[in-house]
């Protein structure tokens, strides 16, 4: 279980998150929805530490990540696994050398076991012996389940998406959801999603969220988020500023 507790920061003059208060269930999927800037991608690198509030903390499994020297850092990090935007590939490495980086980074395992690992990891995320391609030989879809297998090849148990659909069609946009939801039941991971796409939200959310300057206005599942009466949240789900209130989207 992740709490997060009055958590603030700042960029300069600009507060990003306003006493963030959230908890973040085990094996749940929780979207968080918000319009840009609104501090979903910063709450997330709060989250593995990449940064520190000004005020407010944060413990995983009871830990106050804050407070915890660089050996236990290392190892609260073992147990995220981030799904990048753009995947953040490394052009000059193979897909099975990007996929088993944080195995040499970070295990003393032998080459024919992290072979192993990757064909495992590349299997769930349907991309068998893809092991000797280049990024450059990738579409964006490939490059997104690639991205998730290096998310997932050290076994975590929380893994963060960060728009994890953006710059995709909407098949692939609808493989990804899928692929979210399998591994996540499968592999018992709790999921942590930051995403635009409505879509998105109502196909993968056990829970949602919404930021709005800095603050955290909503949180219930996909069917009351349709029904709130909040305008600022149906302003953000309905694409507009005003207007009637429109149902949930069905799923295809």
């Amino acid at each position: 279980m992740i709490q997060i507790r009055n958590l603030q920061k700042t960029f300069g003059e600009k507060a990003v998150l306003r006493s963030v208060d959230l908890d973040i269930y085990d094996s749940e999927k929780l979207v968080i929805i918000g319009r840009s800037g609104c501090g979903k991608s910063v709450l997330l690198k709060h989250i593995i530490n990449l940064l520190q509030p000004e005020k407010g903390y944060i413990l995983v499994d009871d830990i106050a990540i804050r407070r915890v020297g660089q050996k236990d850092l290392f190892f609260l990090r073992k147990q995220f696994g981030f799904l990048f935007q753009g995947a953040a590939l490394f052009d000059s490495m193979s897909v099975a050398e990007n996929v088993a980086l944080p195995l040499h980074e970070h295990t003393s395992l032998s080459e024919k076991e992290i072979e192993r690992k990757v064909a495992e990891k590349l299997e769930l995320v349907g991309l068998p012996g893809t092991e000797n391609l280049r990024p450059a030989e990738l579409s964006g879809g490939m490059k997104k389940r690639i991205g998730l297998a290096r998310a997932i090849i050290m076994d975590p148990k929380y893994v963060l998406y960060d728009e994890p659909t953006t710059g995709l069609d909407p098949i692939m946009a609808a493989n990804i959801d899928k692929l979210i939801i399998e591994l996540s039941d499968k592999l018992k991971i709790t999921s942590i999603v930051v995403t635009h796409d409505m879509q998105s939200v109502a196909k993968v959310a056990d829970r949602v969220v919404m930021l709005h300057n800095g603050r955290i206005i909503f949180s219930g599942s996909v069917d009351e988020l349709y029904e709130t009466d909040n305008e600022v949240v149906h302003q953000f789900i309905h694409g507009k500023a005003e207007g009637p209130i429109q149902p949930k989207p069905q799923l295809y």
